[in-house]
């Protein structure tokens, strides 16, 4: 007799595996680096977004809002999250709405985050070609602020 557990996973995704070793990084919207490990699509449009943003020292952004859900960890680096500073070990969560307070860093840093969509607004993360830019980065304009 097997201990092996039988399961039908026919109408199941199988998971999915990323190295960021592998990747290269690429330019934010808020002259930050990413690496997107997973990324929402027009075929998996549940699909969270998942990476890497490094800030360099001196960097940050402005008050903005969002209605999409997400988390943050603080892998390394001292992050001012509206007036208070936190560091390596912290984890933020973002309900959906919801607003990020404005944030700089004096030392640079590096998040992990994941961005879903919204469970009760049904606000879908910030799409492919905006956090993760190839080309020219353009000034922060307020349309940036929004979803």
């Amino acid at each position: 007799m097997s201990n092996e557990i039988q399961l039908d996973v026919s109408n199941h995704n199988p998971p999915l595996y990323r190295t960021p070793d592998e990747m290269e990084w690429e330019m934010g919207r808020f002259k930050n680096k990413t690496k997107f490990l997973f990324h929402t699509t027009p075929e998996r449009p549940t699909e969270p977004n998942a990476g890497f943003l490094r800030y360099e020292p001196g960097a940050g952004f402005r008050l903005h809002k969002h209605e999409f859900s997400q988390v943050w960890y603080v892998i390394e680096g001292q992050f001012n999250f509206g007036g208070k500073v936190y560091g390596p070990g912290t984890v933020v969560y973002h309900a959906d709405p919801h607003y990020e307070e404005a944030m700089t860093t004096e030392t640079g840093g590096t998040l992990f985050f994941v961005q879903y969509q919204g469970p009760t607004t049904g606000g879908r993360p910030v799409y492919e070609g905006r956090m993760n830019i190839r080309g020219e980065v353009k000034d922060v304009t307020a349309a940036d602020l929004e979803s």
